[in-house]
């Protein structure tokens, strides 16, 4: 499928979507919690769905469900299948690991796409010292891991992602019987590990730190709780790019978000601000209006998500932006360095690369173009809000990868006065 987006100024409102991060760990959770839990706001995006449908084969049972609430019970890990699909989802594979491992049967983890070529050989040494056999492995999915893990204090790196540290504070806080600890060297992405601890809060897992070097398992301060509630906060990676959009072309108001959520994209609001947007910010909205924009420097290491819009964000301000981080971007959806790249200069900017960094310099407008999408959805909806300050219509092929995270993106573009036909070019 594919969009043609023409120039558009943008205005309106729109309720910012579920967070799929949050989503993912709270149906781990919910697999793992003994009991019921109830998700108020859930999300409906592929990567939700993959993690739903993981956390009912690992033995959940979907109670109820409704568009706006969802009841899971469980007696936790207690598969139904001996194989599970993570669809493209690199934190459902990394987050489910090893609580498929949590039981004695032998389960092969699989997934589909990019999926395939993302790193997981990490688990090959963290499963040996867990006592946790695995086989069918070459680094990648697929994988088949037997158990049962036996809880203990290890040493991991966590250099190369924060999602296999996440997967065992799950496994972990659900199997520890004694006070243990997870040593972790190099830690990246430390706020999707602050997600991690305030969604095993909810299951009453609270769990410590020492400057996050450290982390702490300690059953004996655990509560027990027959019944969770837990409410799927607003995606601040997805509002980033209405925000973007309303800061470079028109104006928009963001609701549903939280505005102390730990989320590691909420750092979003630093950078318009750094870049000199207009932005007013109450408990129930955030409304931003287009203004004159300055180029600003960002270390993006812990939120690398935002390099893609980020870089169309670069394009509109006046001078060289700098945005830090590339090292983080090759194990995405996409070779995210190179699928950037492209973008960019079939929007004819001015950019190069030095020293793990891009340099972006500010144009007055982007030029009428085709993006190839890679498959990657922050690349679909980066194009999708460059197209609108460029110099003519644009075309972006392979939009369906926005439903990995945001399926109603389109939806949402056109209603915010945008004018985007697409088209089903599929055969």
């Amino acid at each position: 499928m594919q969009a043609i987006i023409n120039p558009s100024t943008i205005s309106g409102g729109v309720d910012a979507p579920t967070s799929k991060s949050m989503m993912q760990r709270t149906f781990a959770g919910a697999l793992l919690h003994i009991g019921e839990t109830t998700i108020f706001n859930p999300g409906y995006s592929d990567d939700d769905q993959s993690a739903l449908r993981i956390a009912q084969e690992l033995g959940a049972t979907i109670i109820s469900q409704s568009r706006d609430v969802i009841k899971v019970k469980s007696n936790g890990v207690n598969p139904l299948s001996s194989y599970i699909n993570c669809g493209e989802s690199g934190l459902s594979a990394r987050l489910f690991a090893p609580i498929a491992a949590l039981s004695h049967a032998k389960i092969l983890i699989n997934g589909k796409g990019s999926l395939l070529q993302r790193p997981m050989d990490m688990y090959r040494e963290i499963f040996s010292d867990l006592n946790v056999s695995v086989s069918d492995f070459n680094g990648n999915l697929p994988i088949s891991v037997q158990g049962p893990l036996k809880p203990k204090s290890i040493k991991i790196d966590g250099s190369m992602s924060s999602q296999f540290l996440s997967g065992l504070l799950f496994a972990l806080s659900f199997s520890a019987r004694e006070a243990m600890s997870i040593e972790v060297a190099n830690l990246k992405s430390k706020p999707y590990i602050d997600l991690t601890i305030q969604v095993l809060s909810k299951f009453g897992k609270h769990i410590t730190h020492d400057n996050y070097q450290v982390f702490y398992i300690d059953p004996s301060v655990f509560e027990t709780k027959k019944e969770v509630a837990i409410t799927i906060e607003g995606d601040w990676s997805s509002a980033a790019y209405w925000l973007t959009a309303g800061a470079m072309n028109g104006s928009v108001k963001l609701t549903g978000l939280e505005l102390d959520s730990v989320q590691a994209d909420r750092a979003i609001l630093k950078v318009l601000e750094d870049a000199g947007v207009n932005i007013s910010v109450t408990v129930s909205e955030i409304l931003i209006k287009t203004t004159k924009l300055k180029a600003f420097e960002f270390n993006a290491i812990d939120c690398p998500d935002l390099f893609p819009i980020l870089s169309i964000l670069a394009t509109g301000c006046e001078g060289e932006s700098r945005i830090i981080g590339i090292h983080r971007l090759l194990n995405k959806e996409s070779n995210r360095v190179e699928s950037i790249k492209d973008m960019l200069k079939q929007f004819n900017a001015s950019f190069y690369i030095d020293n793990d960094a891009f340099y972006i310099k500010g144009i007055n407008a982007l030029q009428s173009c085709s993006i190839n999408s890679y498959n990657d959805h922050r690349i679909v909806m980066a194009a999708a809000i460059g197209a609108l300050r460029a110099n003519g219509p644009v075309t972006i092929n392979g939009i369906e990868a926005v439903n990995k995270s945001y399926p109603d993106f389109f939806g949402h573009l056109s209603s915010l006065g945008i004018s985007c036909a697409i088209i089903n070019n599929k055969i």
